[in-house]
């Protein structure tokens, strides 16, 4: 299989037949080459092997990934693998220096006896809950940001608020204006001793470098 995808004229064959229709009408066909790349792990060779071509698309390059599984089973795990590979390829494209990351559509061929494939190709239905892994994965990641965080909402953080309260603030050329809150912080025992001394430390190496 590998050997008959590796020739450009077959490739472009597959993928008209293959690639989902909006996919395949972004792409330039014409541009399209084969990448040396390899993601599979060492251990899966054997059960797996994979193709990856560059091609050129409206939005800029992009990628066509293609896993070829060769086992008689099914590795309902076989979504979030894929997902791996996809961004191994996105990674080797921000090495070669470009800046911002590449479509690389993931393709699995099957051939096993189970008929028709069994499982998933979501990499998010790998997950035990798939409705709370789509909350988390498809939407923008959690963020605190303590540089927009009034100090007065920073008090109020319990064992967190001395950390949080200096790391907003280390980049101040004066912490003067910190001693009360970081008084009455210390005051309330939510830091230990090695905490301190570890923050403080912090604070006269940050603080130095900043100046």
């Amino acid at each position: 299989f590998k050997l008959f995808l590796r020739q450009p004229d077959t490739a472009r064959d597959f993928l008209a037949f293959h690639l989902p229709a909006p996919i395949h009408a972004l792409c330039d066909m014409k541009t399209l080459k084969l990448e040396s790349s390899s993601f599979i792990d060492d251990d899966l060779r054997e059960s797996y092997s994979d193709v990856l071509w560059s091609v050129k698309t409206e939005q800029g390059p992009g990628y066509i990934y293609c896993l070829i599984e060769h086992q008689s089973t099914s590795n309902k795990l076989i979504a979030f693998r894929m997902m791996r590979y996809a961004i191994a390829a996105m990674q080797n494209h921000l090495d070669a220096g470009y800046k911002t990351l590449p479509m690389v559509v993931p393709l699995l061929f099957y051939h096993g006896i189970e008929s028709p494939y069994p499982y998933s190709l979501c990499w998010l239905d790998c997950f035990a809950d798939p409705n709370l892994a789509r909350q988390l994965y498809a939407s923008a990641f959690p963020l605190i940001d303590v540089t927009v965080m009034p100090d007065d909402e920073i008090m109020q953080h319990r064992r967190m608020a001395l950390l949080e309260l200096i790391q907003k603030h280390i980049r101040q050329r004066d912490l003067m204006g910190l001693v009360e809150q970081m008084a009455c912080l210390l005051s309330s025992g939510y830091a230990n001793d090695r905490q301190i001394k570890g923050l403080f430390n912090y604070i006269l190496q940050t603080g130095d470098a900043v100046r």
